[in-house]
């Protein structure tokens, strides 16, 4: 697919002319061989290397193409080891292990997972890869989010199953750019639609754009969408995908958000993905999951109804998740989202097609499955889906059985609570020890450093909420 061009300020216009896939890829995958060709051919000229990050994010660097083939493509780069050791404003921060001001800021190698190669139809001339974080020594980076999902998928191999994974997530736009809102204080945000227009058709001519142009642009990188909506919020967009690996499916949420943002920036708009961008608004990242061995679901049993494996999945879940909210809910606005009447859930019940619970039980036969309805829209997706399979593991191993399922409002009826606060989910992960089994004390330590930065960031702040209720009345 070419590139998107400007068209006067407007949505970026993108052509429908694809890049033909090499044999036995999907449309916009590349072979080196290929992405070689189409340098050649003048049709690339650059190439992203892309480290997911702890917040979720793509970091790297912009290489000349022929650059990358000589000597990035199979030799790898270095980035400052910084990128997986800052908070969300990559401030050098203190304490981190991996890398600080006591450690000089050394670098990591980076090495591309060349399977990721794809074109970028919303940037001109464009390919982008995935890379792995490696010490110089080849081994990996414990802490590196891409490393911690591999590690799950691994432990579950173990038991001889394989995951597949489907995201769904939900962001709003607002009119105007980033800049704009910055220099508003984020205050008065216009979304885009004014009103709720869930599940509307009717969508205003700058909508439309933006959402036939982002399903163009996925669909060209290969990471075509199942369906988009409109949500209950004004302004909110939710995005499902079709089913696929797990890893695979993680890679492909920080391309969409990517995409998003590029191609939202084109149109004059400002998308967030924040799990409470306004009191009232909730953006989720649902996580639909199962289990597959020599191709065949464990989750469904043959004459109907839910396998054991199935059963003790949805058990490690509902008992472990409360341990793990550093990984689904990573910041203070993440918890914003866990209010009656949301979606999202406030305990961690179970049920049949029941979206009052955090754990939704959902499709027949080969479909059946689990959504997973407890990380926001903000939620590292590697992170969220790791925390998901070490629970579902330590249901397996410790062969637990869940409680009744829940057939009413899981809002009223009671059961353990998903913390209230990051304070509290990181008091539980720091003492967990299903924590400490799946990732190891120095990643759980990692990721607790980060959720104190975190909690102390806040913890300095005085906000508008607190001079609207204090000033005239201290």
């Amino acid at each position: 697919m070419t590139a998107p061009s400007s068209n006067n300020g407007s949505v970026a216009r993108l052509t429908t002319t694809p890049t033909p896939a090499p044999r036995g890829r999907s449309e916009g995958q590349l072979s080196v061989t290929y992405l070689r060709n189409l340098v050649k051919a003048g049709r690339i000229q650059t190439v992203l290397l892309a480290l997911p990050d702890l917040q979720g994010r793509l970091k790297g660097k912009w290489y000349d193409a022929r650059h990358f083939l000589k000597h990035i493509a199979h030799g790898g780069a270095e980035f400052c080891a910084y990128v997986l050791a800052t908070d969300i404003d990559m401030s050098p921060v203190s304490g981190f292990a991996l890398a600080s001001w006591e450690t000089g800021y050394q670098d990591l190698a980076v090495s591309p997972a060349l399977s990721t190669l794809r074109t970028l139809p919303w940037m001109e001339g464009t390919a982008v890869v995935l890379g792995d974080a490696v010490h110089h020594d080849g081994t990996s980076i414990a802490v590196a989010p891409r490393q911690i999902l591999q590690g799950q998928m691994t432990r579950l191999a173990a038991h001889g199953l394989h995951v597949k994974a489907g995201l769904e997530t939900e962001f709003v736009l607002y009119q105007g750019t980033y800049d704009e809102a910055a220099e508003a204080g984020y205050q008065g945000l216009r979304p885009l639609a004014a009103e709720n227009l869930d599940y509307a058709l009717d969508h205003s001519p700058a909508a439309a754009r933006f959402f036939r142009r982002l399903q163009r642009a996925l669909a060209g990188a290969g990471f075509p969408m199942e369906a988009i909506k409109t949500e209950g919020a004004p302004g909110q967009v939710e995005v499902t995908f079709p089913y696929g690996g797990a890893l695979t499916a993680c890679d492909g949420h920080l391309l969409f958000k990517h995409a998003v943002r590029t191609l939202g920036a084109r149109a004059g708009l400002a998308p967030t993905f924040m799990a409470a961008p306004e009191t009232g608004v909730h953006n989720g990242l649902h996580l639909h999951v199962s289990l597959w061995k020599n191709g065949i679901s464990q989750f469904k049993e043959p004459g109907g109804g839910l396998s054991q494996i199935a059963r003790q999945a949805i058990a490690g879940l509902v008992h472990a998740l409360p341990e793990l909210a550093l990984l689904y809910a990573p910041n203070v606005n993440s918890y914003k989202r866990f209010v009656p009447g949301s979606f999202a859930p406030t305990t961690m019940s179970w049920g049949y097609d029941n979206r009052t619970c955090a754990v939704r039980v959902v499709g027949h036969g080969e479909s059946l499955h689990l959504e997973i309805r407890v990380p926001g829209a903000d939620a590292n997706p590697y992170l969220a889906l790791s925390a998901v399979l070490a629970a579902i593991d330590h249901g397996i191993e410790q062969q637990l059985t869940p409680g009744a399922a829940e057939t009413s409002n899981a809002y009223t009826t009671g059961g353990t609570a998903v913390p209230p606060t990051l304070q509290q989910g990181l008091a539980a992960f720091q003492h967990s020890a299903i924590a400490e089994k799946a990732f190891s004390a120095d990643v759980a330590e990692h990721y607790a450093h980060l959720a104190q930065l975190e909690i102390d960031h806040h913890h300095r702040l005085v906000t508008d909420a607190e001079r609207h209720r204090w000033l005239a009345r201290a």
